[in-house]
């Protein structure tokens, strides 16, 4: 139900939506409404990561005509370096600066990538942090900062996916059990105990002795899991929604299943499913960099925060590869954990009843 304020300029009543008032909640929030700004922000400027950090050129000009290799693999010998393999981006920009000749080569920003095993051929990894490597190497010569970057996508793209995975699993059957109840739900609730107990762990261990994970193996074997936290709070929600007088209106005026489900409970149970989603967001990292630091994670070589962590573990000396793994993660979560505290200020009953 939409609630009236004053209009001061026309000295009348406007409506505003539940939708409104709940933003406008959200956004008093400063910390939470920053952080998730800060957050979006970051997650879209990775995916230009490519074009942001990386060893190979954006753009190389040579005898009049331009090339790109972020896009396409040269050889070392077509631009007249005598290397094997692929050209070196940074050591071609060099020689086209000192010729003079009218080629040149159009670096990213940070001109490492994140696969890239650098050796300092003064001492062996990890480096310290420099003015060439800002966070250092790992102990394969990595550069951190640029796969502390790649890795921020990878951990903040499982998680969401393994959040619209395991919720419209768990809102899926976990609203079929709370509308229809009875023996289904019975049933339905000894069924999801069971399957809940099973041992995820040592599933994982199994499965990645077998198989090497990947990204969408990974997402699966968790969503296989991961969903049936969900079913308990939808369970709840559409037993609590069913009852409700305008869902007994709308059977009696002859609504069928679909359209009770879908249009009248269902908007209505979502409340705490919302709330409750940057929380999962935050655990579902945790298990990833958690899984990745126990090596039944992602195959190396991708950037992890988990596989950063254990080098620091391994490395305890070498202070960079705790300190920025560590802080990067712990600065994430924390404003995720802002989020999450802004939005369920913003869906607070309490704040914004229907008596009020």
């Amino acid at each position: 139900m939409a609630d009236t304020v004053p209009n001061k300029n026309e000295n009348e009543y406007k409506s505003v939506s539940l939708f409104r008032k709940r933003l406008k909640r959200f956004k008093k929030f400063k910390r939470g409404y920053y952080s998730f700004w800060i957050i979006v922000v970051m997650y879209i400027i990775s995916f230009f990561a490519p074009m942001l950090m990386n060893y190979k050129a954006l753009v190389v000009k040579y005898n009049g005509r331009l090339h790109f290799p972020v896009l396409k693999f040269y050889q070392g010998k077509y631009f007249g370096q005598d290397v094997y393999g692929e050209a070196n981006y940074r050591e071609l920009k060099k020689q086209f600066k000192n010729e003079n000749e009218g080629n040149w080569v159009l670096m990213p920003l940070y001109p490492y990538g994140p696969y890239e095993s650098l050796t300092d051929p003064s001492k062996e990894p990890p480096n310290a942090p420099s003015r060439d490597h800002w966070f250092g190497t790992d102990d394969r010569g990595r550069d951190v900062f640029v796969r502390l970057a790649y890795g921020f996508n990878t951990s903040i793209s499982f998680a969401l996916v393994l959040v619209v995975v395991c919720y419209a699993i768990g809102i899926a059957i976990g609203s079929l059990l709370g509308y229809y109840g009875g023996w289904f739900d019975i049933i339905g609730q000894r069924i999801i105990e069971i399957w809940s107990s099973m041992p995820f762990l040592f599933i994982v261990i199994i499965i990645s002795a077998i198989i090497q994970p990947n990204f969408g193996l990974l997402v699966g074997i968790m969503a296989f899991f991961g969903w049936t936290g969900m079913t308990y709070y939808m369970r709840g929600e559409f037993y609590r929604e069913k009852a409700k007088d305008y869902v007994q209106a709308a059977i009696a005026m002859g609504a069928t299943d679909r359209k009770v489900i879908f249009k009248h409970i269902l908007p209505n149970a979502l409340t705490p499913v919302i709330s409750f989603a940057p929380f999962r967001i935050v655990g579902y990292i945790i298990s990833l960099v958690s899984l990745d630091y126990l090596g039944f994670g992602l195959p190396p070589p991708t950037p992890s925060w988990g596989e950063l962590v254990q080098q620091g573990m391994g490395n305890i000396f070498s202070w960079w590869l705790v300190l920025f793994p560590l802080g990067a993660m712990f600065v994430t979560l924390l404003m995720v954990v802002f989020v999450g505290e802004a939005v369920r200020n913003a869906f607070d009953p309490r704040e914004y009843s229907r008596l009020r």
